[in-house]
């Protein structure tokens, strides 16, 4: 069943997120489970948004690329991550 990836990174600017974005190229080098994925920034900081086809591939991605990426650029803080099972997956035209 598809998974619900909710993130809330307070420390994050936007500058640091389009750093890690260039560098882990998810959008050219789609991670394998990966399904949908949208960020934006409020006055807490940035929050993300993203489904994934299992829990483990998210915990993959983030093992093998998104957390070596954010340690060369130095961010520092973690993140608030909640991921749960998705009961229904509507998305048109996207």
């Amino acid at each position: 069943m598809a998974t619900v990836m909710l993130m809330h990174w307070p420390e994050i600017t936007k500058e640091q997120y389009e750093q890690v974005r260039k560098d882990v190229r998810w959008e050219t080098d789609v991670p394998a489970g990966a399904k949908f994925h949208t960020a934006w920034f409020a006055d807490d900081g940035l929050h993300v948004f993203d489904l994934w086809d299992s829990p483990q591939q998210f915990q993959n991605f983030v093992d093998t690329r998104l957390g070596p990426a954010t340690q060369r650029i130095g961010i520092q803080g973690q993140p608030k991550v909640d991921i749960s099972e998705a009961h229904a997956v509507f998305a048109p035209n996207v």
